[in-house]
């Protein structure tokens, strides 16, 4: 993944989370990040949720999904958890993530199947992780998050100046 900021190595669990994988991989291969952004950051001074988290959340907006929401992939299904740079959908309901994603700095267990930071316990469905580039994830966390917005649950997070994502490729 190459940002303004940098590049972003990542490693994709397709073994272990297999429809979540193959989505964003056919988000990769369409082109459909090419442009997206990282738009939204959380950390312990912004976040209005709880218990309080530490992420980068990017892609293209739900609205402008090229292919329906997808099924949920639990952490205690995969056995995977919200380590320091796991990658992760993004979701309101169940079953409704499509190209939102986010980059967990540290690990976040509120984000774990079974945990509270959603009410329906279910957590988020890691896919991937950072394997290069975790100074970049950093450098779009620290960048000032000031943004207008008339969504009080985001106010504080979205970037004043969103990061664009150059573009994104296969590289085995």
């Amino acid at each position: 993944m190459t940002t303004e900021l940098g590049t972003i190595g990542l490693e994709l669990y397709a073994d272990k989370a297999p429809v979540t994988a193959a989505n964003f991989l056919r988000l990769v291969d369409d082109g459909h990040f090419a442009g997206a952004t990282f738009y939204r950051v959380v950390s312990p001074a912004n976040d209005n949720g709880s218990p309080v988290i530490s992420v980068i959340q990017g892609g293209i907006g739900d609205a402008a999904s090229p292919f329906p929401p997808i099924a949920h992939e639990t952490t205690a299904a995969t056995g995977l958890l919200h380590l320091d740079g796991s990658l992760s959908m993004a979701r309101a309901a169940v079953g409704t993530a499509t190209t939102e994603f986010f980059i967990c700095l540290g690990a976040q267990p509120a984000l774990d199947y079974g945990a509270t930071r959603n009410d329906d316990g279910q957590g988020f469905a890691v896919f991937g992780r950072v394997i290069e580039g975790m100074d970049v994830v950093r450098a779009i966390h620290a960048a000032p998050a000031n943004a207008k917005t008339d969504n009080e649950y985001l106010k504080g997070q979205l970037l004043e100046q969103p990061v664009v994502i150059e573009s994104v490729r296969r590289v085995r």
